[in-house]
């Protein structure tokens, strides 16, 4: 070889030296995370503590209160005094299951120490700031560290995002569950191991426990896991498939157990769904200005049974009935229910009922015009990680979830949050694209784009010659008409 001539293993070495290792760059995120969570606790204690009530109860001041806000913090208190789920929601007490119970469970523990709901927005607010630190470790794991810090950042700054984080609601705790499920799978991709499947099961049953229609996720993750990639061989993989199955069913069983024995109908995850389907399926959301939403007034129906589950599904067949009588109107109802949740129609009226919820105006329209500013990124994004032949079903699956559940039931914008966290994934690609990073180039190899081991060690050494070997074979066994990927060649 020539003189002054770098041969194909000295080039990937030199270029090896030069990526940061992986554990500096999770540090890294984790100062993301901090300075979120410095962010997000401003946000609740300049904003959301003086934040002013909707145009409907305008004399009324100090921070704005929806009825999911009472419900999860009437569940926390109950939780709290050893009542279990039994309270009152602006009636008697009686036992409860319109929501899933993981947002009131986090915040049982700070219930009980005081009743002030300061510390349960910080709490939430911590969330939030957890969901930063995933979104930079699933870009950390499908396109390496600059699109990590990218995405941590886009997660920091994202309006979408952070004004959920101090709402006593569920949005913040589905979207860590989801971006916990995308991390846990592309590792469980990488790897096959027995922990990340497991992962992948114990995170999904976080985003189903925090928001029922998040029960989808463990479909929409493990079947393509096993059917779509050829990392492992087949039997591996459905093992490792029924392992997360298994756990995340094994982790709601205590939950639907509990609801079956207390509730007179079969009662799952939540009741919920009778309140929700009544509301959106009738004359008023099937035609003028609440087309494709939510009214809570049709839930008022003669009759009703005393007891919850029985509620629900008195409301439920009357749902059903009045969608078969109204066949007609799906196809503009359903096109109206997608357009709200994915800022397509109605987009001011959103941003007002958002209000109602605890959301400023100007924070709601900040992020609409920021969820736009990202759209164009994440398409570029998601193409750069195909043409690198990195998997894109985990971060496509939250966004069908997400047009599904609006479909099914209505549109509203906070319907979309666990959506944000994929979206902000695949943005921080394509800004990283546009910049001149290149996920799946030979310098680029996911396996050592971050090195757990420093230079020198024996371990070290070993994983270099090895990712030197895997790069060079990548690079001379290509033939026109294939796409061989370093991704491919880590199985």
């Amino acid at each position: 070889m020539r003189a002054g001539v770098r041969s194909p293993a000295e080039t990937s070495t030199a270029s090896l030296e030069r990526l940061p290792r992986r554990g500096l760059v999770v540090r890294r995120l984790v100062i993301l995370a901090v300075l979120a969570f410095a962010g997000r606790s401003l946000y609740v204690l300049t904003v959301l503590q003086h934040q002013e009530y909707p145009e409907f109860d305008a004399e009324a001041v100090g921070p704005a209160r929806s009825y999911d806000e009472i419900y999860y913090t009437g569940a926390a208190h109950a939780l709290a005094d050893g009542d279990g789920f039994r309270f009152s929601v602006g009636g008697p007490a009686q036992e409860q299951g319109i929501h899933p119970p993981m947002t009131s469970v986090a915040l049982a523990p700070v219930a009980w120490l005081t009743d002030d709901e300061l510390p349960m927005r910080l709490l939430v607010a911590a969330v939030g700031a957890l969901v930063v630190l995933l979104a930079g470790l699933v870009a950390l794991n499908v396109a390496g560290p600059r699109a990590a810090y990218i995405a941590a950042g886009l997660a920091v700054i994202h309006p979408n995002l952070w004004m959920n984080d101090g709402l006593l609601m569920s949005e913040s705790f589905a979207a860590a569950g989801t971006a916990a499920a995308i991390w846990c799978t592309y590792r469980l991709l990488e790897t096959w191991s027995w922990r990340w499947a497991a992962g992948v099961g114990v995170a999904c049953a976080v985003a189903m426990l925090s928001r029922s229609e998040l029960a989808l996720l463990v479909p929409a993750l493990v079947a393509p896991a096993v059917l779509l990639t050829r990392t492992a061989p087949p039997s591996q993989r459905i093992l490792h498939a029924a392992l997360a199955c298994s756990v995340a069913g094994l982790v709601v069983a205590p939950w639907v157990l509990y609801n079956l024995q207390r509730f007179e109908e079969p009662v799952l995850l939540s009741h919920g769904d009778g309140n929700v389907l009544i509301g959106a399926n009738c004359d008023s959301t099937y035609h003028g200005t609440l087309l494709g939403f939510h009214d809570g007034t049709c839930g008022f129906i003669d009759n009703l049974p005393a007891e919850l589950s029985e509620q629900a599904s008195t409301r439920r067949r009357a749902a059903f009935d009045y969608i078969g009588d109204h066949l007609d109107r799906q196809p503009a109802v359903v096109t109206a229910r997608v357009g709200r949740v994915w800022g397509l129609y109605g987009q001011l009226q959103m941003a007002r009922i958002a209000r109602m919820e605890g959301r400023p105006l100007w924070a709601s329209l900040a992020g609409l015009a920021m969820f736009w500013a990202l759209v164009p990124l994440a398409v570029l994004g998601a193409r750069t990680l195909r043409r690198s032949g990195r998997p894109l079903f985990p971060l496509v699956a939250p966004l069908l979830i997400a047009t599904f559940n609006a479909a099914a039931f209505y549109g509203i914008t906070r319907f979309r949050v666990p959506a944000e966290v994929p979206l902000v994934v695949m943005a921080a690609v394509g800004i990283g694209y546009l910049i001149g990073d290149r996920p799946g180039e030979e310098d680029r190899n996911a396996d050592v784009a971050v090195r757990d081991d420093p230079p020198g060690s024996v371990v070290g050494n070993r994983e270099r010659r090895r990712s030197i070997r895997t790069r060079f074979q990548v690079a001379t066994s290509r033939r026109p008409g294939t796409r061989m990927t370093a991704f491919a060649q880590r199985g």
